[in-house]
């Protein structure tokens, strides 16, 4: 028995010496604020404070906090008073999904506690608060707003509270009391675990789950092997058990009897596509795992190879005779270059999590997913049982890799089937890192001409991408709706590995299409002596992306650009990048409104996974009835609400802003109703809902109005018969409606690289964005810089490895899959053009995706100016840097 002060109260457990704090302050303190991550104290997601100092709980064995005071995230603010750290973060919006706010509360509370000690209230530097909290990861990327807070606690601006909190949940996440799937733990709750294939390929011959059965505490033991009972990937999950403990889940797991019969293994793309390569999908290839988020067309198979798709091309034949006759005619327009981008994981840090129950053929499913109504949907499809409820309050990041019904999920149902109890399915960092999903690899040949007039002529993209054992990943295509062109041949590939999965990944295709394309672009700017961005308008007839060049024209840092590339030990230099995104909405959507004794409530069956859509919802039925944001209650995050977006394609502002416009629309005609005509259209609406009696109603999302300019069409069905049906296809089995016109992105990156050690840092970053009205300015700003953060991590640091025989993940821990820390932060600067979507119910659209798009494409096109060296393969690590630069040198 082992005793210490647990946030101010007696508190003992009866552990050895060496459990980790973390699992006793989860398990048997049950304060789930303090998060569970990497397990080896590199993300800093399980900060307390141990006397007084901030440590982090996974490494710290229970015997060292013998006799001492622990304080976790529920003693800051316990009594109603917050932290000024606390205040900071709400109301400079250092968060976004939460998931990792307590623990830099922790940290950070300790950093301004000793500063404001040692300095008063003078505001610390970047650079003084990001070596205070280097030891944090932030996926979502909320840095920028991280450093807003801190320095504006240190200088004291939030020692009382004042200052409104910019998002609905900001004190729930910042007082560790916003609850998550892997923090539910209901009554009677079992512990269940995956047992994952040895074998990159194999046929299982014998599962033997008696063994696991009869060990002490399993209460259940089940197979998930398919039909064919063979796998594909190691690390496939073939079973899953259940038990009172996870120790006795492990080991229930260890006495399984698994038998293999070995098949050849193609853990790459060149062994998969060599001569006489045995098939990894043998027979019919109908279904296998998708890495898009558009539908599964069919395709024709070649090997191990699918494809080619080819539909978006335009005029392809004339396409390759062209580059043909260029290449041989030794034409120095002509641009050839080849470009290899590695796997990018989606590292969520809430990992992939289930935690099931099924009573009286319902089940109910808390569940880490970014889409609660689809996901109920497919329950009810698959697991045999007549209802689902699927609830999911919070989300700790998702990224793309959320959307779908996971393994975990269809393990735990069947799990709590099998032994009449909830049971509880969380990856750990390992398995979140290796199997859920990963944006795929890819290598891209392109070919860019430009006419005799300066014009572009012609455009060829040829990409094999590999999402280890699924398809369907789109590159080449996504070059139809930029840069038209006299002739076009874009040609996607899939090559299957034995590895895992790839899956949808913010902006799924568009950040590895931009860094191949936009470099190519530069490059045609290098050979024809013109400035990058006057060649991009003259080659990008959209007028949203057409205002950014302007905008970015007049930028000092790109008037002010060095001729020429940079000399010495470190070089600085200015690119630029462009890019889109469709504009998505998803039919059938309604927010409901509900006047409930005078108080009013919102409800949508959407889902936040930090990009907002709780003070989204709140905000817009708030602004159109001119209340506060605090009068009104929302209601998101369950299946069994109005019909709702999921949190993917960056559908949520267009669909959910428009529908509760309409709601309230709706709402103001039945209070006027009531008022027998005497309410006018500036009626204090705030007095009409508290007299006014109960009642329920809902509003469709409306279709976009007619538009105001007559160039935003429907991009899709501009890029002729294949996009017509693709569009088609979308609203007929996603629900999804591609809208008129495209977000637009152009960035700038300041860099510069150490050409001695190879390293990188991006110095300052602009991003300009087209997306129409903001609706909530402070979130869109945040998410706009979470997303240059990601961007910057895919093109410098995040490179999945697998070793070459087994194909196992080998870059399965934080410590070795490098996502940026805050350090890593340039000074950013984010530009709203708020035209173009007035067609639009609320002016906007989302911003997660097409802020990603071109931010690797604008830090390899500054590395070039810096360098005078073209970086071909991301990410951009020091070794290819260094390497390319020995090239350059003919060395």
């Amino acid at each position: 028995m082992i005793s210490f002060t647990l946030n101010g109260q007696p508190f003992s457990a009866a552990h050895d010496e060496a459990t980790p704090l973390i699992d006793v302050l989860r398990g048997d303190a049950a304060l789930t604020g303090t998060k569970q991550v990497c397990g080896a104290g590199v993300c800093g997601a399980c900060t307390v404070r141990v006397d007084e100092a901030p440590v982090v709980s996974c490494l710290t064995p229970l015997g060292n906090v013998a006799g001492r005071r622990v304080d976790t995230i529920e003693a800051f603010g316990a009594r109603g008073t917050l932290h000024p750290v606390q205040m900071a973060f709400m109301a400079e919006d250092a968060l976004q999904c939460g998931f990792c706010t307590p623990g830099f509360v922790v940290a950070a509370a300790h950093f301004h506690d000793t500063w404001r000690a040692a300095h008063g209230t003078t505001r610390p530097s970047e650079a003084e608060i990001g070596a205070a909290l280097a030891g944090h990861l932030c996926r979502c990327g909320a840095y920028a707003g991280i450093f807003r807070a801190v320095a504006a606690a240190c200088a004291g601006e939030h020692d009382t509270a004042g200052a409104p909190a910019a998002r609905v949940e900001a004190r729930d996440k910042v007082t560790g009391q916003a609850v998550y799937t892997v923090d539910h733990a209901p009554d009677g709750m079992l512990h269940g675990l995956l047992l994952r294939s040895s074998m990159p390929h194999a046929v299982v011959t014998d599962l033997d789950l008696a063994p696991a059965r009869a060990m002490p505490g399993v209460t259940a033991a089940i197979s998930l092997l398919a039909a064919d009972r063979t796998v594909r990937f190691a690390g496939e999950a073939i079973a899953a058990v259940a038990a009172h403990t996870p120790d006795a889940a492990r080991a229930g797991l260890a006495a399984i009897g698994v038998r293999y019969e070995p098949r050849p293994a193609l853990t790459s793309p060149a062994a998969a596509t060599a001569p006489g390569a045995p098939l990894i999908y043998p027979g019919w290839r109908k279904s296998p795992p998708n890495a898009a988020e558009g539908p599964l067309l069919p395709m024709t198979w070649s090997g191990n190879r699918r494809g080619p798709a080819n539909s978006f091309s335009l005029n392809r034949a004339a396409a390759k005779r062209a580059i043909s006759a260029a290449r041989a005619n030794s034409d120095q327009r002509l641009v050839e270059l080849e470009f290899h981008c590695a796997g990018q994981s989606h590292s969520c840090l809430e990992p992939h999590a289930a935690v099931a129950e099924i009573t009286d053929a319902k089940a109910t499913v808390h569940a880490s997913t970014q889409a609660p109504q689809f996901l109920a949907d497919r329950i009810k499809a698959t697991a045999g049982v007549t209802d689902a409820l699927v609830i999911a309050p919070h989300v700790g990041g998702g990224f793309g890799s959320k959307v779908g019904m996971g393994i975990e999920t269809r393990a735990a149902l069947a799990l709590a089937q099998a032994a009449g109890r909830p049971v509880r399915i969380a990856y750990d960092r390992a398995e979140e890192l290796s199997y859920p999903g990963h944006r795929p690899a890819a290598r891209m040949k392109v070919a860019l001409l430009p006419a005799d007039n300066g014009s572009l002529e012609s455009l060829s993209i040829e990409t094999q991408s590999n999402a280890g054992v699924a398809v369907n990943s789109v590159v080449s295509g996504l070059a139809r709706l930029i840069y038209p062109a006299r002739s076009k041949n874009l040609v996607d590939w899939d090559v299957v590995t034995n590895t895992p999965p790839g899956s949808p990944f913010r902006a799924p295709g568009g950040p590895t299409l931009a860094f191949a394309l936009e470099q190519a672009v530069d490059e045609a700017a290098l050979r024809l002596a013109r400035d990058p961005i006057e060649l991009r308008r003259a080659w990008d007839e959209d007028p949203n992306r057409t205002r950014l060049y302007a905008w970015a024209q007049g930028l000092d840092v790109w008037r002010n650009r060095a001729a020429t590339p940079d000399t010495g030990r470190y070089r600085r230099g200015v690119g630029i990048a462009a890019g889109y995104w469709l504009y998505f909405s998803q039919g059938g959507s309604e927010v409901e409104l509900r006047v409930e004794g005078g108080r009013l409530t919102a409800a949508i069956g959407a889902q936040d996974m930090g990009q907002g859509a709780r003070t989204l919802l709140a905000e817009t039925v708030a602004g159109a009835l001119g209340l506060r944001v605090d009068e009104i209650r929302v209601e998101i995050g369950r299946s069994d609400l109005p019909p709702g977006p999921m949190a993917a394609g960056s559908r949520s502002t267009a669909t959910i802003v428009p529908a509760a416009l309409a709601a309230t629309d709706r709402l103001k005609s039945r209070l006027r109703a009531g008022t027998r005509g005497q309410a006018g259209d500036n009626a204090a609406w705030a007095e009409l809902i508290a007299t006014a009696p109960d009642m329920t109603l809902r509003a469709e999302r409306p279709p976009d109005h007619p538009t105001r300019q007559a160039d935003a069409k429907n991009p899709l069905k501009q890029a002729g018969m294949i996009g017509t049906v693709f569009d088609w296809v979308l609203r007929r089995f996603a629900h999804v409606t591609t809208g008129r016109g495209t977000g637009g992105a152009v960035q700038i990156a300041e860099v510069e690289v150490d050409t001695w050690l190879g390293r990188t840092r991006v110095l300052r970053f602009w991003s300009g964005l087209a997306i129409g009205k903001p609706q909530v300015l402070r979130l869109a700003r945040s998410q706009a810089e979470g997303s240059i953060v990601q961007g910057i991590g895919y093109a410098l640091y995040e490179a999945r490895e697998y070793d070459p025989a087994t194909g196992h993940v080998l870059s399965a821990g934080l410590e070795d899959y490098r996502i940026p820390g805050i350090a890593d932060t340039p000074e950013l600067h984010v530009y709203f053009d708020e035209g173009g979507f007035d067609h639009v119910p609320g002016g906007g659209i989302g911003i997660g995706e097409v802020a990603t798009v071109p931010v690797a494409a604008a830090v390899a096109n500054a590395m070039r100016h810096a360098t005078g060296v073209r970086f071909t393969d991301s990410p951009m690590q020091p070794d290819r840097v260094l390497a390319a630069l020995a090239r350059h040198r003919g060395v």
